[in-house]
């Protein structure tokens, strides 16, 4: 589970009001191509509205929050480098939290092109050469997400550690911030801009220098399990885990100089699966969803203030 539970007045038909905002489906197709015909079957994603009389409450848990979206999640069944459903399914979820208020952020993976620790030794390709490589694979989905986002009407800015001014900024970290003050969503490109250091790193890093909440980590898994659940069946999933329990139990989580980071800032991560519709927004609201990574104090504040919202806070469900 993730952060805090919603408390909301629901109705008898409508029991809960985020999961009916993920819900209602009909096709729409998508504006965007990828070297073949593409029509789009993900549903169009309800942007979720406050009432008057509960704007000044804040009905979700974050503020700024940073999503680190690997490439595997964004190659979706693997049939192209980039699945146009995955990221208009993506866009149409963060376009309905952003209408909320709260302030996004994006780090995007870059393995569904190249990985670069894969490749380093193949016909003398060294290992900083592999990673920078990896690097430029990242500021293509980026640019592509970037696309997709601004087809639906968000304002979205790339920024890359290392300059490709024509395509994109430099990364700066005030203007970053800036651009988040604004209303819009930055996706972060090119991990640190160093060999050797992984995009869950620069997730962490890019969190703590744009002073985020915590960093949502989207995968193709439900969460953080006690054991490889493709080797052992009865792999069960955890719900809340410490920083310490990831270190010394070794679970593949992220890597560790990445949980290391998280840790020293205190920084909660929540891993959830991505294919599942909602869960992004459902993440970032804080809504229970996949594993909850944090200290003690991460896992009590948790606890402590799950179902504490107000009972009359409602969110009102308008289509996007």
């Amino acid at each position: 589970g993730v952060g805090c539970g919603i408390a909301a007045k629901a109705s008898p038909a409508q029991a809960s009001p985020i999961g009916d905002a993920f819900n209602t489906f009909h096709d729409a197709p998508c504006p965007l191509s990828f070297g073949r015909s593409q029509a789009s079957l993900m549903p169009p994603f309800s942007g979720l509205m406050l009432d008057e009389s509960s704007r000044s409450k804040r009905p979700y848990k974050w503020q700024r929050v940073l999503l680190k979206v690997s490439g595997e999640a964004l190659a979706g069944d693997h049939t192209e480098n980039i699945d146009p459903k995955v990221t208009m399914a993506i866009a149409r979820e963060v376009a309905s939290v952003t209408k909320l208020g709260v302030e996004v952020a994006i780090v995007v993976g870059g393995g569904n092109i190249f990985r670069g620790a894969s490749w380093a030794g193949c016909s003398g390709l060294d290992r900083s050469s592999a990673d920078y490589i990896g690097m430029m694979a990242t500021v293509m989905n980026a640019i592509f997400l970037q696309a997709t986002m601004e087809s639906i009407g968000i304002p979205t800015r790339v920024q890359t550690a290392f300059r490709i001014s024509e395509v994109a900024e430099p990364y700066i970290r005030r203007r970053a911030i800036r651009h988040l003050e604004k209303g819009r969503v930055v996706i972060f490109a090119a991990g640190t801009g160093n060999p050797f250091f992984t995009t869950d790193t620069a997730a962490a890093l890019r969190c703590a220098e744009i002073n985020a909440e915590v960093v949502l980590k989207a995968t193709n898994v439900d969460g953080v399990y006690d054991a490889n659940p493709k080797h052992n069946p009865n792999a069960r999933i955890l719900e809340t885990v410490s920083y310490n329990e990831v270190i010394s139990r070794d679970l593949s989580v992220m890597d560790m100089t990445a949980v290391t980071l998280c840790q020293e800032n205190n920084i909660p991560v929540v891993v959830f699966n991505l294919q599942n519709t909602g869960n992004i927004a459902k993440a970032i609201v804080g809504e229970k969803v996949g594993t909850f990574i944090g200290c003690t104090r991460n896992l009590e504040y948790r606890e402590s203030t799950e179902g504490s919202l107000d009972q009359e806070d409602k969110i009102l469900v308008s289509e996007w």
